[in-house]
């Protein structure tokens, strides 16, 4: 019998278009992960609103994090297989993000602590702007993240850092675009950009280590189950490179057209509990 290892992106696959498990979803994964089934997600989201958004589901491997910066248990708030800048990318990093005229974003940072359940540290670069100080407030009072942020935005990054894992801003699209160019001129440096939640107004500018990468994560954390084969399932553009790499892709059918046409299967909806529907029949047969 394959050991199958089912990865799906979070947003916009597994979570319903309300940003949530559906009750059917929970009932349908938790009953799959029971009968032996090796479910995870692979997403950009931290721990700290994957926790709350995941609370239901009785995930027994690590969850992808981060686009692949690191793995985590959900059970024991452990992180493994965590990716971190080199000291020379973080540096350039941070000129890239502060370039540009209104430049600017947050430094996530990852510190060890003794009980094994590691904390954010984050830092902010530049001045906030409105969207950046909303996302900020909304999770000030997570145990997974603590900011170090004054009223003015402008955080005092500390002098040496060999921990930082993401960065990450939103700004306006002429302003991301200088960021993204500074970014692409870093060796080693994987650079992400897109529209979300915040409109076709502003980007959203991601930085990884070189390693960072849903798909190179998958195929680390296949390697530690066991797994022989891999079935992934995404919505959106940066779900390609871990369809890439799967042995079986599946393509919600509310993904975008890419991504409908690199898969090798389309399927329900993400409002129509079709993830948990799919592996829950694949291990039937």
């Amino acid at each position: 019998m394959n050991r199958t290892l089912y990865v799906s992106d979070l947003d916009g696959t597994l979570l319903s278009p309300w940003s949530e498990l559906t009750p059917t979803t929970v009932v349908l994964l938790n009953h799959a992960i029971a009968r032996g089934a090796m479910v995870t997600v692979a997403t950009a989201r931290t721990p700290a609103t994957v926790s709350t958004l995941l609370r239901a589901v009785d995930f027994r491997i690590p969850l992808v994090v981060m686009t692949g910066a690191a793995l985590w248990d959900k059970a024991t708030g452990a992180y493994s297989d965590v990716q971190h800048f080199r000291p020379e990318q973080v540096r350039r990093a941070v000129e890239a993000y502060l370039r540009p005229e209104g430049g600017g974003g947050f430094l996530y940072t990852l510190k060890a602590r003794p009980d094994g359940r590691d904390i954010m540290e984050i830092y902010h670069l530049g001045e906030l702007n409105d969207v950046e100080r909303a996302f900020m407030q909304e999770r000030l009072h997570n145990p997974f993240k603590r900011f170090h942020v004054p009223e003015s935005g402008r955080s005092e990054v500390p002098q040496s850092i060999d921990d930082a894992i993401l960065f990450f801003g939103m700004r306006p699209n002429d302003v991301a675009a200088g960021i993204i160019d500074g970014l692409r001129r870093i060796e080693g440096v994987n650079p992400m950009y897109y529209h979300d939640w915040y409109g076709p107004e502003i980007t959203e500018v991601e930085a990884f280590p070189e390693g960072a990468t849903k798909a190179r994560a998958i195929l680390r954390l296949k390697e530690r189950v066991g797994a022989d084969r891999v079935v992934v399932f995404g919505d959106n553009y940066n779900d390609l490179s871990m369809m890439g790499i799967a042995d079986w892709s599946v393509a919600v059918s509310n993904a975008v057209e890419d991504v409908k046409r690199a898969a090798d299967e389309v399927i329900g909806s993400n409002g129509a509990d079709a993830v948990a529907r799919y592996i829950l029949e694949d291990i039937r047969e």
